[in-house]
């Protein structure tokens, strides 16, 4: 058994083992908060692609500091992170649909498995199976396009974290001066469709 080198500086937080993207990538996130997030713990993070939503699959270990990482856990979801998966979740169907109905229309033979959306709206991926025709990327790069100044999501992400009140876009906000008594909040007419 090697001897531990001397020299070598230990990272007492290390890595934080996490699931991320729509595929069930893993990788290893440090904690920008210096907290330990326990297992199970959804989590934003910020991968290479954005931000994502994460899920803790294993607390951290002590690493060799230096080690890289995959990015950053940036904190533990909120309520209002919640909100703003919902409505992801919503637009990430229309556009499953949106591009299925383009592809039948233009006869175009690819096979459209999903459709991803990254957290803060700025990524929006479609995955096929197999070999993606020319003109099946066209569609995708004209939808992403269209759902960005459609959904207007960095907008709606930026409302997210200001929002407009305590509670922005919960049913405990209502009525107490919070969403319906703001006409402008993307948080509360989420929270309505």
């Amino acid at each position: 058994m090697a001897e531990p080198n001397a020299n070598v500086t230990i990272n007492r937080m290390g890595f934080h083992l996490v699931r991320y993207s729509l595929l069930g990538e893993v990788g290893r996130f440090v904690a920008a908060d210096a907290v330990r997030y326990p297992r199970n713990s959804r989590v934003i993070v910020r991968s290479a692609r954005g931000l994502e939503v994460g899920e803790v699959l294993a607390e951290p270990l002590p690493t060799e500091i230096g080690d890289p990482s995959d990015g950053q856990i940036l904190r533990k979801m909120t309520v209002e992170d919640e909100l703003l998966v919902a409505r992801l979740e919503k637009h990430r169907h229309t556009a499953f649909e949106a591009c299925s109905a383009l592809l039948q229309e233009h006869n175009v033979r690819a096979t459209l498995m999903d459709v991803e959306h990254l957290f803060d709206g700025a990524g929006l991926f479609f995955y096929f199976l197999g070999e993606v025709p020319a003109e099946a990327e066209q569609f995708t790069q004209q939808l992403a396009a269209a759902y960005e100044t459609t959904v207007e999501f960095r907008k709606f992400a930026e409302t997210l974290a200001e929002g407009c009140g305590p509670g922005c876009g919960t049913e405990a906000a209502m009525g107490q001066g919070g969403c319906d008594d703001c006409t402008s909040c993307a948080v509360a007419a989420a929270c309505k469709k």
